[in-house]
């Protein structure tokens, strides 16, 4: 029997009407399946959790068969409580089903240590520009020092202690420059 016989055979469109048939089947069935386990009319709005503390949102998202995940935490601000919900994902108002997790972006207790940089030598202007674009800030008074350089860094004063280069200081933190006067030899 050669092959364009058998497309015109009885048995041929038989075949095919099975195999559409079960396939039709078989997406009802699965239609009717993901229905069921994926429940599909079931919402729960996701609550406002913008600064509260993990204390009480894990309270409030088991209320609501929800979990949560902190996924990083931000840069420091000072308008948020510390360890409070900085960001969340998906956001508040948002519809999802339950045992949905939820990720949390929480503010950190304080600022991040900074480095203090080696500046000796450098100019007065040159290391406030370097100080306050790693988040330090620069006292408006100075020490002074006997050295040949004026207005050169010879060194740094933290709470009206010296300190090194190498330092590790909270973000934000005053530091006081040690000047050479310029009349030094």
């Amino acid at each position: 029997m050669s092959l364009f016989q058998f497309i015109k055979s009885k048995s041929f469109f038989k075949q095919v009407a099975i195999a559409v048939g079960g396939l039709f089947v078989l997406v009802f069935c699965l239609k009717f399946w993901f229905g069921f386990t994926t429940n599909h009319d079931q919402k729960i709005q996701v609550p406002d959790l913008n600064k509260m503390e993990l204390v009480e949102v894990e309270k409030k998202l088991n209320e609501l068969d929800l979990r949560f995940e902190v996924i990083d935490s931000a840069s420091y601000n000072p308008a948020y409580p510390n360890r409070s919900v900085i960001e969340q994902n998906p956001e508040a108002g948002d519809f999802v089903k339950e045992n949905r997790k939820i990720y949390l972006t929480i503010n950190p207790s304080k600022y991040r240590d900074v480095v203090l940089p080696d500046l000796n030598g450098r100019t007065k202007r040159q290391a406030i520009t370097h100080l306050l674009s790693i988040g330090l800030q620069v006292s408006e008074e100075y020490s002074f020092v006997p050295d040949i350089g004026k207005d050169v860094v010879r060194g740094f004063k933290y709470k009206g202690k010296k300190i090194k280069p190498g330092a590790k200081l909270p973000k934000t933190s005053v530091v006081e420059l040690i000047l050479g006067d310029g009349k030094g030899k």
